[in-house]
């Protein structure tokens, strides 16, 4: 009978337990993985037990109603978008809880527009026009230079990179919204857009939700935001939080916008074209410190920060994650973008396709979302 000695047996030993720990972190990656993502069919087993989506004959029997509105910014020319947005809130939500609609424009809206938008819907619609000092220049930019930026800026092919409009919107969105004079009645806000879709039946009333879970902000998609659009606001950024370190709680998510400490900038940003927020956390002394400071920068001009990472840094700088919500169950689309949830049961409420939703695309920040620890 052949023999091995102990000095044999060693490295057919080690080689043993190199497989076995191997295949260890295979499982291991492989379940974290359909934690994630879900499994290979696409749907998600996190765990949805007392989800307010699932237990609507606690809710929709309810009468209490938070001071909220929808928030609309559109033109007359977007009518047949803001119809198609509409008809789809009223039907998946709004026909149950008749929240007020409130309608901006830099321009009157005509007879048409309030017309057929007020027709749509029971709720309470209004409109305001925007002050001109929340659509212009304001003082301290060098307008000569901001011309300059925008034309090299869409000679390189920038999205939205000539647009002088896009970016007194994304000014608007980050800074001014919120104190609209038909806004200051409001506590909550829940923001549509012209031609967004929403694909779920919600029972239940997110405001409400917001409220009695202590939530300041609510999202459905998070990517990563275009570079060249925001070359120097995360410099901005960190020279407020050393101005201003007061306005920074240590329980604070900077992990969901900085792989490093808040070193630089990792792109990922809640889509703010969707969003539920608290209106008393954007009239705050932090976030209105944080908002002027960044206009003083010039940056919404001599470059195109977008309202949407202005919005996500923010929230990321000032609250907790505790008190950021993602709305799985609101399934919703914008342009290319599309959120389904994943959960079985909460696809019963849904017509989306759970195996088209953003959160497992490589441009997602939904994993960055899910790896930070509350």
């Amino acid at each position: 009978m052949l023999l091995t000695s102990s000095f044999h047996r060693r490295p057919v030993l080690l080689l043993y337990l190199c497989l076995i720990a191997l295949s260890l972190l295979f499982f291991v990656q492989l379940l974290w993985y359909l934690v994630l993502n879900g499994s290979s069919k696409g749907v998600s087993h996190r765990s949805v037990i007392g989800h307010p989506n699932l237990t609507p004959a606690t809710t929709t029997t309810n009468t209490t109603r938070v001071k909220a509105a929808f928030v609309v910014l559109t033109r007359n020319s977007e009518l047949d978008g803001v119809r198609q947005a509409i008809r789809q809130m009223e039907a998946r939500f709004n026909h149950k809880f008749e929240y007020p609609y409130v309608f901006l424009n830099d321009e009157p809206f005509t007879e048409e527009f309030k017309e057929t938008t007020s027709s749509l819907t029971n709720a309470e619609t209004k409109y305001g026009l925007i002050p001109k000092e929340h659509w212009s220049y304001p003082d301290w930019i060098d307008i000569e230079k901001a011309d300059k930026s925008r034309k090299d800026m869409e000679e390189d092919g920038i999205i939205y990179g000539g647009s002088v409009s896009y970016r007194h919107m994304c000014r608007f969105e980050s800074g001014f919204f919120y104190r609209h004079p038909l806004m200051e009645e409001y506590d909550y806000y829940w923001r549509v857009e012209p031609n967004v879709e929403f694909y779920c039946d919600l029972d239940y009333d997110p405001f409400l939700y917001m409220k009695q879970n202590n939530k300041k902000y609510g999202w459905t998609i998070a990517l990563l935001e275009y570079r060249s659009t925001i070359p120097s606001l995360w410099t901005t950024v960190k020279a407020f939080m050393k101005k201003y370190p007061q306005h920074v709680p240590r329980n604070n998510m900077l992990d969901f916008v900085s792989n490093n400490g808040g070193y630089s900038y990792n792109l990922c940003h809640f889509w703010s074209n969707f969003e539920i927020g608290d209106l008393n956390f954007l009239r705050g002394e932090a976030y209105s410190a944080f908002f002027d400071y960044l206009d003083q920068s010039g940056g919404f001009f001599y470059e195109r920060w977008g309202d949407a990472p202005v919005h996500s840094i923010a929230v990321s700088l000032f609250l907790s994650k505790d008190e950021i919500h993602f709305f799985d169950d609101i399934g919703y689309r914008h342009d290319d973008f599309m959120h389904c949830p994943t959960a079985r049961e909460l696809q019963k409420k849904c017509h989306c396709d759970a195996h088209a939703t953003f959160d497992l695309t490589d441009n997602s920040c939904f994993r960055r979302w899910v790896q930070i620890d509350s």
